[in-house]
């Protein structure tokens, strides 16, 4: 039971940090209709900002400011000279550029902050963990991710849903000719929503650095995962983002757990460790297949 309890957490864990990636590319690919492989590119930056500035002032706050606003302004610049360019060119033109710009970025990244992978230091507010359940502790800085996933789900729900600004973005999804008519800057408003997706990326920096490993091509491996997140959940929809993301954490996280248990009762070990890893790695694509079987456009697909 513990073990079950203690996996559903850091599912949840997990689920929040890819919610902060899906969600921005959602509006991004699913409402600006732009196919961004330097996402993934933003997430680094602000993982790479965090532990520098981590480093040099012994601060997680100024971690996070620095991460926030360094993802942020590398997005804008990356939406005022490319991006811009190719909201009315073909996908194969958006993803030859982005992708130009992911071997841009790593390369810019490894120049500015070296090759050598960089340390974050858990604050000590966050340090340690607390008892949830007897005999049973749990990180804190792994609760304090949890619940800022849930803050930002509800303040992304609030921005597109009950804002002047999120009307705007979905009715330029829908018709972004009425949009201009109306008189309204769609290209302003795009900036607007393309900084935002990259300042979520930045916030997904500050929760991995501590966590996991902060190195040059991290981005690139997590953006297949978070595609998958939103095709599960519905491209275009922040709440399909959300459920997705949390799909994908929970079998992610319950399978490596648990496939080597149920594989090892049937086979061998030299079998059963090797099958259990590929089917752990696989089991969040098997979840994407199910769905769209079910609903091809998704759980929670963006309302025409």
């Amino acid at each position: 039971m513990t073990l079950l309890f203690e996996q559903l957490l850091n599912g949840l864990q997990f689920g929040a940090l890819l919610f902060m990636l899906a969600s921005g590319l959602t509006l991004i690919f699913g409402i600006m209709g732009v196919v961004n492989l330097t996402h993934g590119s933003f997430y680094m930056v602000g993982a790479y900002c965090a532990t520098f500035a981590i480093a040099r002032t012994g601060s997680f706050l100024a971690g996070i400011v620095a991460a926030l606003v360094g993802a942020a302004l590398y997005g804008l610049v990356i939406e005022f000279l490319v991006i811009r360019r190719l909201y009315r060119r073909d996908h194969l033109y958006q993803v030859l550029a982005t992708f130009g710009l992911i071997l841009f970025t790593n390369e810019a990244v490894s120049m500015l902050f070296g090759r050598t992978p960089p340390m974050a230091v858990t604050p000590a507010a966050l340090d340690g963990a607390v008892t949830l359940l007897p005999g049973f502790e749990y990180p804190v800085l792994r609760l304090a991710f949890i619940g800022v996933g849930a803050l930002v789900a509800l303040g992304l729900w609030l921005l597109v849903n009950r804002t002047r600004v999120g009307m705007l973005v979905r009715a330029g999804a829908d018709d972004r000719e009425m949009v201009d008519a109306l008189g309204v800057d769609i290209r302003n408003l795009y900036t607007i929503v393309f900084g935002l997706g990259a300042l979520l990326c930045g916030l997904a920096g500050v929760m991995a650095a501590p966590l996991l490993a902060v190195e040059i091509g991290m981005g690139e491996r997590v953006l297949i995962t978070t595609f998958v997140c939103i095709v599960i959940g519905g491209v275009g929809s922040v709440r399909g983002a959300l459920a997705g993301a949390i799909l994908v954490g929970m079998v992610d996280s319950l399978g490596r757990a648990y496939l080597p248990q149920l594989l090892g009762g049937l086979f061998t070990p030299t079998v059963a460790d090797p099958l259990a890893a590929g089917l752990a790695s696989a089991s969040i694509y098997l979840l994407m297949a199910a769905v769209l079987i079910v609903r091809p456009l998704g759980l929670f697909p963006m309302k025409a």
